[in-house]
């Protein structure tokens, strides 16, 4: 406990040092939600990768689909790494950032609003985020739990939910985007030595890493061999959550805002290179420990092939007789995957509820000042919203059921719009809001009406790719048989990626 303590009060007193300090540079609304427009490669990269893979991952999806497919599940970090972030950062990542600057956007809901010269579509995707993802980043909170009792026996959680929740909103509303940028970094930085030293750890519990792909194979009461194979007992169950947590990236505000940041050219070639290492060592790592799971059941128990006091019990067993030091190091990690998401989201919660509701709306001429005042303040009572439903989850039953669905609303209703918006000049305002209802309303009644659904989709893992796919194919059909957008429109928009730029010699042989 006292490794621990020490650890944390330092991590604590860092992460607080760099939003004071990231405070002079976060005065205006382009300072306070995009840094400017000018963050490195580095600081992007890992603000893509804390953002993306919290406790959520760490401790309930590794050791959910871990034990669900053993060594397979590894599939899910290697899909999460050339999927969620080599691609992304491919697909997205250079025309995002030139089409939002040229229209002038800053969140994900306003680029709509001005891709497509409709007011109301900023409105209805300004909607959906604050529906979805409030509920998700309560969700973030979970994880720590059965780690927080391992380590502090006797200590309410509801500490541990209060004081994560009021160092986050130190540094978030006193430094903005950049502040959450470095902190990312340096919480990536612990997430990638982290998850290293777990693994051997844990491997060499079992005897190292054959003689615990050999105790997969012998697993009581399954088929021999199933757990350490290529593809797991359900391949096709695989498929469905690599999908979901790997491309579904690609349509989640606080992700694709990430592009809006970035500083250069050179900026997204190293981005990308370093975003998809840090995807492969903790998204991968992650789920390969997880795939050893089975070997821990004698601690865990079993009942019925489920664990005793569900998924989440799990990789808490796994790491229970680590070393002092170890278990330190694990609380320093799953705080800071877990901070490092809760920023992001709360920053683009806040951002997207004042520029897109608030701004023009409620209050017709705002400021740069009173904008960002109207954002830390939201910051705030978002992060107090998500506190207090992390801390009373077990009477908020509805609401705990949303988190799971959050993922494949926001990826369904937004990924195809989003995408299309970029690169195609036909897609259509009518075809926007065919995928916004699509997405959010399948997955709404996922929750409320899931025996009716067919028996595949009754899984919102499984509904939240059907939502995601149905996007990309109803946008295009749609954008077919409604009416063209304006031309003048469309072409203003696209005339960013003409814009002629002065590049050296090495880049273009140009007309020599």
């Amino acid at each position: 406990m006292a490794w621990t303590i020490g650890l944390l009060v330092v991590f604590f007193a860092v992460t607080i040092g760099v939003g004071v300090y990231c405070s002079r540079n976060s005065t205006d609304v382009s300072g306070f939600v995009l840094g400017g427009r000018c963050v490195g490669p580095w600081l992007t990269a890992f603000a893509y990768g804390t953002s993306y893979f919290s406790a959520v991952i760490f401790v309930g999806y590794a050791g959910q689909f871990g034990w669900r497919f053993g060594i397979a599940s590894t599939w899910i970090g290697i899909g999460n790494a050339v999927i969620g972030s080599l691609l992304a950062w491919v697909i997205l990542g250079r025309r995002t950032r030139l089409m939002s600057q040229h229209l002038g956007s800053a969140t994900m809901p306003e680029f709509f609003g001005k891709r497509f010269s409709s007011p109301a579509l900023k409105i209805a995707a300004s909607v959906i985020v604050f529906i979805f993802l409030i509920p998700y980043t309560a969700s973030l909170y979970n994880g720590l739990s059965r780690l927080f009792d391992m380590a502090f026996p006797g200590v309410d959680y509801a500490w541990c939910v209060i004081i994560m929740a009021v160092l986050t909103c130190i540094y978030v509303t006193a430094g903005g985007y950049m502040a959450t940028a470095i902190n990312d970094f340096i919480q990536g930085i612990i997430m990638l030595i982290g998850i290293v030293a777990i693994i051997a750890a844990v491997l060499m519990q079992n005897g190292g890493f054959i003689e615990s792909l050999k105790g997969l194979a012998e697993v009581e009461g399954a088929v021999p061999g199933v757990y350490n194979s290529f593809f797991g007992p359900e391949p096709l169950n695989l498929l469905f959550v690599v999908i979901l947590t790997s491309l579904g990236t690609w349509g989640l505000p606080q992700m694709v805002q990430k592009f809006y940041a970035i500083k250069s050219e050179k900026d997204i070639s190293k981005g990308t290179i370093i975003s998809t290492i840090f995807a492969v060592v903790v998204a991968g790592g992650c789920y390969f420990l997880g795939g050893f799971g089975r070997l821990f059941s004698d601690k865990i128990g079993v009942e019925q092939g489920m664990p005793v006091g569900g998924y989440d019990n799990i990789i808490p067993t796994m790491l229970e007789s680590l070393s002092p030091v170890l278990i330190a190091v694990v609380i320093i990690l799953v705080f800071s995957a877990s901070m490092s998401t809760l920023s992001s989201l709360v920053l683009a919660s806040s951002s997207t509820l004042t520029l897109d509701l608030i701004k023009g709306h409620v209050v017709k001429n705002m400021t740069d000042k009173k904008q960002v005042l109207i954002m830390r303040v939201l910051i705030v009572v978002f992060v107090a919203i998500s506190a207090y439903i992390a801390i009373n989850k077990d009477k908020l039953s509805a609401i705990a059921d949303m988190m799971g669905i959050s993922w494949g609303a926001l990826a369904g209703a937004f990924l195809a719009p989003f995408l299309f918006g970029l690169y195609w000049k036909k897609a259509t305002k009518a075809s926007v809001w065919a995928s916004f209802v699509f997405g959010a309303l399948i997955m709404l009644l996922n929750m409320f009406m899931r025996p009716a659904f067919p028996a595949i989709m009754q899984s919102p893992i499984n509904c939240g790719v059907i939502a995601m796919l149905g996007g990309l194919v109803i946008v295009p059909v749609v954008s077919l048989f409604t009416p063209k957008p304006d031309t003048s429109i469309v072409e203003d928009a696209f005339s960013c990626y003409d814009e002629k730029v002065l590049v050296s010699a090495k880049k273009s042989l140009g007309d020599r």
